[in-house]
């Protein structure tokens, strides 16, 4: 893969433009589960269900559409006002108030009452004939025709419905023309919209809408700005404890010497192979272990103390500089088990890939600068292993790693078949999400 061409065409971000991204990447992810967690995005989901219900959706409906004539309220306080505003029923009301009228009907339920079919007691008494005027007239014939009349009582029986506190709290609802505005529902979806439309609430749904990528699926478990070793410690980490750990090879040039050659300087761990010469403790495949003295040292470090994981993502931001091996990756601690290269300057160009002894799978990388640093990730799912150059795909192989935890391994060594001499590993910072089902 030759990343000069990729980065040329815009294929490859720079690093900074990635680490940029990455950044904004993480807070979009850190605010996203903020709201995720917060009371009102509950809050907005239980509303949600409210307002989206049927029942909700068919009141509100109800509220805002149906005419006050159509309501049973409405019906019975339209008829209990034609019945009261009727002339015949306000004549007969407006009788039972006359005093006059009063004292007729009064009169009229005694024996004396036939006086007023009596001209001459008409004219020998004004009472009398003024009763015999109220006897035949429209006034009298009007009360006597209300008074047992259908009407009278469904006003009565109406009058008596309306006046109840019940009647006139539902018919004050229905009589209201911004019933739905004034309804506790429109308070309901008022809030629901005022939620839906908050930037908080609009951002988590977008990001949801859009897939966030690697920055959703996974959440950290470890990171390291080099700041200081305390999560380095020299050696290869062997699972092993027989194993004589830190050792070097007779088809090396350098010896180990257990973290001596590792600084932590600048925001950065450097792995430095020095021309001095050493005697150690070496393998040799004939003979086992054997001392050796050799004409460089150099140093290799493993994280196995501070964390190890299986599955997720592992990245680091990692360059070197001057002649000989520099690896940066992950492991088990197992002699024979696959380890992960992130990055792996071979001595003549880099490469990434799968180690695994006979079925090694390494891509090439052409193209890029020594000086630069890159940012190097590998994806270890349940089904794919997947490395990137920053944000570019480099290689993606189907998952045949063993369900083990491993650890980030910095090693620099000189192969004795090999030109090389001083070099550098340089790791600026390096992380670890966990997946996330």
């Amino acid at each position: 893969m030759n990343l000069f061409t990729a980065r040329l065409t815009g294929k490859m971000l720079s690093t900074d433009a990635f680490e940029k991204t990455i950044s904004e990447m993480q807070a979009r992810v850190k605010r996203w589960r903020e709201i995720e967690k917060s009371p009102e995005l509950e809050e907005y989901r239980r509303l949600k269900k409210i307002v989206e219900s049927s029942d909700f959706q068919e009141k509100k409906n109800v509220l805002r559409t149906r005419k006050y004539k159509d309501t049973d309220e409405g019906r019975k306080m339209i008829s209990y006002q034609d019945l009261a505003s009727s002339r015949s029923i306000r004549r007969y009301q407006q009788a039972l108030k006359d005093e006059e009228f009063q004292a007729f009907l009064a009169f009229r339920d005694t024996d004396e009452f036939q006086k007023v079919k009596s001209v001459k007691e008409c004219l020998r008494s004004s009472v009398i004939r003024r009763y015999n005027m109220l006897y035949h007239s429209s006034y009298f014939k009007n009360y006597l025709k209300v008074q047992n009349s259908v009407e009278l009582r469904q006003l009565e029986a109406l009058e008596q419905e309306v006046k109840t506190e019940d009647f006139q709290k539902r018919h004050a609802l229905w009589a209201d023309t911004k019933r739905w505005q004034h309804s506790e529902e429109y308070k309901v979806e008022q809030r629901y919209n005022e939620l839906a439309n908050s930037d908080d609430i609009k951002f988590y749904f977008e990001q949801r809408s859009e897939k966030i990528d690697w920055a959703e699926l996974f959440r950290p478990s470890f990171e390291d700005h080099m700041e200081s070793g305390a999560n380095w410690k020299a050696g290869f980490g062997y699972a092993n404890p027989a194993m004589k750990d830190g050792h070097s090879r007779t088809s090396e040039r350098q010896a180990y010497v257990g973290g001596k050659n590792t600084f932590f300087v600048d925001g950065r761990m450097d792995l430095e192979t020095r021309a001095e010469s050493k005697k150690a403790v070496a393998w040799d495949e004939k003979k086992g272990f054997v001392e050796e003295v050799f004409e460089y040292t150099s140093d290799v470090m493993n994280t196995k103390a501070a964390f190890a994981q299986e599955n997720g993502m592992f990245m680091a931001k990692v360059r070197s500089q001057g002649t000989g091996h520099h690896f940066f990756g992950i492991t088990t601690g197992k002699v024979n088990s696959p380890m992960i290269a992130l990055y792996h300057y071979n001595g003549d160009h880099h490469q990434l890939g799968l180690v695994n002894g006979q079925k090694t799978q390494m891509a090439d990388l052409t193209g890029m600068l020594r000086s630069m640093y890159y940012v190097y990730t590998f994806r270890w799912t349940k089904n794919e292993l997947i490395w990137y150059v920053n944000n570019l795909e480099i290689l993606r192989l189907p998952n045949r790693l063993p369900q083990e935890a491993m650890f980030y391994l910095a090693q620099s060594w000189l192969p004795r078949n090999e030109k090389g001499g001083e070099g550098k590993l340089k790791i600026q910072w390096a992380r670890v999400f966990k997946a996330v089902d």
